[in-house]
């Protein structure tokens, strides 16, 4: 089927009024993955899924879908359905999965292993700079770090990893081509230059309540572990950490003042025996296992599609770096003494970016090993 064609089907069918991912993701199996079958079965069963659905089955508004088809025509941007070899393996295994993510920037970022940092949005400034710490440890660790855009912890992670020059996921709850809050405008555009910007809903989809508990999922489901920085009891933190939880991910709390209620949510995850963190380097470690157990499956997706507007991952397979005159080069330059992220960059002549997601899959090797202060060691034997 011709990709526009195809692509045309596919967001008449995410449109459609009371589908939802669910119902789409079943058709879809029942058809094979073909979506030109599930929308022939939805326009002959339409009265079965009410008179908006059906109304919109039998006449799409062709310019909402024309503007669809103008957004992802552009640079950079893709429609990443749940049929294509590339989509995140770790939302497939989440309760009521996405059927599709709206993606600017880099989509192979979604393959790499994540942790999200999300908190308040009234964050103190220690909070913030807590969220900034954390960040940077874990992105020049070789962790995606992943967050909602919003105002707060999430903003400043974000900066941090972009600050860092590391790529960092922002996972928002409009479409997008919208940015909430709007003072978030620049901040988004750097997400997109150098990282991710993911949506499920269409463009032009604009901010509403239960958008962000559904956001929240995404974020808990691409990420190895989730990390609380401040929130109040009753912040949609909260909901994400809770999500992370029933989704089988490791929760971590940080804990503050007894006299800071932006504190209190956090106290009562560890009450509630979430992990107390009081380091980046204690996460990292952590997860390390999850990461990986993640990269056998990252390394072969990577290996088997190729991905659209990637930037910042270099597609190395289990065993196959050994081959890589840079993998290489890298271990040479390392020698057996720890060295920094910014020490190798400047003796590889590699960007720092390319350098984490190097240093990561030789960590999944059990080539090296991560150091605390972000310092890497060539372990025996290589």
């Amino acid at each position: 089927m011709d990709e526009r064609v195809e692509l045309r089907d596919w967001l008449i069918a995410l449109r459609t009024p009371g589908l939802g991912p669910g119902g789409l993701r079943e058709r879809l199996a029942a058809a094979q993955g073909q979506i030109g079958h599930v929308l022939t079965q939805l326009r002959r069963h339409a009265a079965s899924l009410g008179a908006q659905a059906q109304a919109w089955l039998e006449q799409p508004d062709e310019g909402r879908i024309a503007a669809d088809l103008a957004w992802l025509a552009e640079p950079g941007h893709r429609l990443l359905r749940c049929t294509e070899a590339d989509f995140p393996p770790l939302l497939e295994a989440i309760p009521q999965p996405p059927v599709a993510l709206f993606v600017a920037g880099d989509s192979s970022l979604l393959l790499h292993p994540q942790v999200a940092i999300v908190g308040a949005r009234s964050a103190s400034v220690a909070g913030k700079s807590n969220a900034r710490a954390f960040a940077r440890h874990l992105a020049m660790t070789g962790y995606v770090v992943t967050s909602g855009l919003a105002d707060g912890i999430d903003g400043a992670a974000h900066e941090a990893a972009l600050d860092a020059q590391l790529p960092t996921i922002a996972v928002i709850g409009t479409g997008p081509d919208l940015v909430y809050p709007r003072k978030h405008r620049e901040l988004s555009a750097r997400v997109t230059a150098q990282g991710a910007l993911v949506s499920e809903f269409p463009p032009g989809m604009a901010a509403r309540a239960d958008h962000f508990p559904r956001r929240n999922r995404i974020i808990a489901g691409l990420s190895l572990g989730t990390v609380v920085i401040e929130a109040g009891l009753q912040s949609g933190s909260l909901i994400t950490a809770r999500l992370a939880g029933e989704q089988g991910r490791e929760v971590f709390a940080v804990p503050g003042s007894i006299h800071n209620p932006l504190a209190r949510g956090c106290h009562r995850l560890i009450r509630e025996g979430v992990r107390l963190v009081e380091s980046a380097s204690e996460i990292a470690e952590t997860l390390v296992p999850a990461a990986r157990a993640l990269g056998a499956e990252l390394a072969q997706r990577l290996e088997r599609a190729p991905l659209a507007g990637t930037r910042h991952d270099r597609p190395a397979t289990t065993g196959g770096w050994r081959d890589d005159p840079d993998y290489r080069r890298l271990l040479e330059v390392l020698g057996h003494d720890p060295a920094a992220l910014d020490e190798l960059a400047a003796r590889t002549g590699q960007s720092a970016a390319v350098l984490s997601s190097m240093l990561l899959m030789l960590e999944l090797e059990g080539c090296i090993e991560g150091l605390p202060g972000g310092r890497y060691q060539r372990l025996p034997g290589d």
